[in-house]
């Protein structure tokens, strides 16, 4: 085992091979030789020692050791004894060999967040002036407090000898003399030791106090704030994403939708099987619940931090993270901008057969009933006025079609059946109007239809429709059954007392009459008397 010997460097004690240690040793003593007579040399010297230290502590050596290649890979970054220009003074060391100055938040003169000390550390000048004009700025139209809240997010604080070196420049030194004689930086999170490296005059210092006492009370009343935004925050994502979960996993449409009985997106996922080709749908899956899941997230995420007040590195993957959210959002909306296209025009298709013109009577029933075809794996996507099923079994789809019973002055009675479909051009939605299967047959005083029509499996939905119109003379009377009047938008009728439906019902048909102003229901005689 090789042997290892302990250094102190700035401070902090490493374990060095020997090889590293003779290596180092000799480089020490040549920077100890190039600036020990130069003025302020000894600051350089231990100012050298610093940076190998932050050097070290960031290659963490083998296993703890530091290596020969991590000496030689300090002495890449600081340089060579013999690679320095001769300096005339320590200053102009520190201008040529280390980085510019850089804004950074300051952590060892605070009052909130450090930023005013950092941008009077990074001008030389007296933080008091800074807060000062800070709070006159606040006063119109609160400028100062926004753009401190700015800076407080953009600006990173000078936790480390590094960005301390960038913070003050030439300054570094003499700070570095005051630190040691009042204990030495803050650590992040807790109270600065510091009172600020700026000397400032007496009424200054007391204005600093001064500052110190309101930002104590700022930053208490800052906490609950954020405390309070968190507990938002978090609960809002955590219900959303619980409502997310019980919607499209465990199936529950009545946790979210405008009403419970006739809006139901709990399928949706099912139904654009159905609506989107087939290469596209896990995308827009994959891409619907990254674009959904990924703020919900970051809610829960920042809520707890609120709370918490927890430091993390968490910038870089806070960004990706965005970059996949943006990406995932505008490449769904370009999918479904395709996928729309297929919706671009429309086209209908109508079939009429006549009624007998001498019947008083007209009898509307149903034969084919979509109640026969629900199955276990029958899935209902219900809006308002459009009623679907989707059978997963067979893939096909049972729709609700439109009823109207009209009043008919100079056209002879008949039905007409009235099928819509869209598609890329007039030509493919006509087309598709022809894959509708829908049974329907008039004969005599008798009018028989399915209470469905199907879009048949390999078809997508394409927006298909039918309407079905019974055009009727005056003072018809006209006998449906339920499915039949399950058929009739009630809306569009005239009635004459508060009910949806007719009172007089014979044989299991509800009764009806024509008239001019519409269709009106039947009431019973005793029902007039009251």
């Amino acid at each position: 085992m090789d042997k290892t010997i302990k250094v102190n460097l700035a401070g902090s004690l490493f374990n060095i091979d020997e090889d590293a240690y003779k290596i180092l040793r000799d480089y020490l003593q040549a920077i100890d030789l190039r600036f020990r007579n130069m003025k302020g040399g000894n600051e350089t010297i231990e100012d050298i020692e610093a940076r190998i230290a932050e050097i070290f502590h960031s290659q963490n050596g083998v296993a703890g050791v530091i290596t020969r290649e991590n000496v030689d890979s300090m002495i890449n970054i600081i340089g060579k004894p013999e690679d320095f220009d001769a300096p005339e003074s320590r200053e102009e060391f520190e201008e040529t060999t280390f980085h510019r100055k850089r804004l950074y938040r300051n952590p060892d003169d605070t009052i909130i967040a450090g930023v005013c000390g950092g941008i009077s550390a990074y001008l030389n000048t007296d933080p008091v002036l800074i807060r000062i004009l800070f709070v006159v700025f606040t006063a119109f139209f609160a400028l100062g407090f926004f753009l401190y809240l700015i800076l407080w997010v953009a600006l990173q604080p000078a936790n480390s000898d590094t960005r301390r070196r960038e913070l003050y420049g030439k300054e570094y030194a003499r700070v570095m003399a005051q630190q040691r004689q009042t204990g030495g930086f803050s650590s992040p999170g807790s109270p600065s030791n510091n009172k600020g490296y700026y000397e400032s005059s007496r009424i200054g210092g007391a204005i600093n106090e001064i500052f110190r006492a309101v930002g104590r009370v700022l930053f208490l009343i800052m906490r609950i704030f954020l405390i309070i935004i968190g507990s938002l925050l978090l609960l809002t994502g955590f219900m959303f994403l619980l409502t997310f979960v019980l919607i499209f996993v465990f199936k529950i449409p009545g946790a979210f939708s405008t009403d419970a009985f006739d809006f139901n997106i709990a399928y949706l996922p099912d139904f654009l099987n159905y609506l989107v080709s087939p290469s596209m749908y896990p995308w827009i899956i994959i891409l619907a619940a990254i674009a959904v899941l990924l703020p919900l997230f970051a809610m829960i995420y920042w809520g707890v931090r609120m709370i918490f007040w927890f430091r993390a590195n968490d910038g870089i993957l806070s960004l990706i993270l965005l970059i996949v959210w943006a990406l995932s959002l505008t490449s769904l909306a370009i999918i479904l901008f395709n996928e729309g296209v297929s919706f671009a025009e429309s086209s209908k298709s109508s079939t009429t057969i006549p009624l007998a013109s001498t019947a008083d009577t007209i009898y509307i029933t149903t034969a084919g009933r979509v109640s026969d075809l629900i199955t276990d794996k029958t899935l209902p996507f219900n809006t308002d006025g459009y009623s679907m099923l989707i059978n997963d079994e067979k893939k096909e789809l049972y729709v609700t079609p439109d009823l109207d019973i009209e009043f008919s002055e100079n056209e002879p009675s008949g039905v007409t059946v009235r099928k819509e479909s869209f598609g890329s051009s007039e030509i493919i939605a006509f087309n598709r109007t022809k894959d509708i299967i829908y049974n329907f047959s008039a004969k005599g005083d008798s009018v028989i239809l399915d209470d469905h029509f199907i879009i048949p499996s390999g078809r997508k939905w394409a927006g298909d429709n039918i309407v079905i119109t019974i055009n009727l003379a005056t003072d018809t009377f006209i006998k449906t059954d339920s499915d039949a009047e399950r058929l009739l938008n009630c809306d569009n009728y005239l009635y004459e007392d508060e009910n949806h439906y007719p009172l007089e019902k014979r044989d299991g048909l509800s009764i009806w009459k024509m008239t001019e102003d519409g269709l009106v229901p039947v009431v019973s005689k005793s029902e007039n008397l009251k």
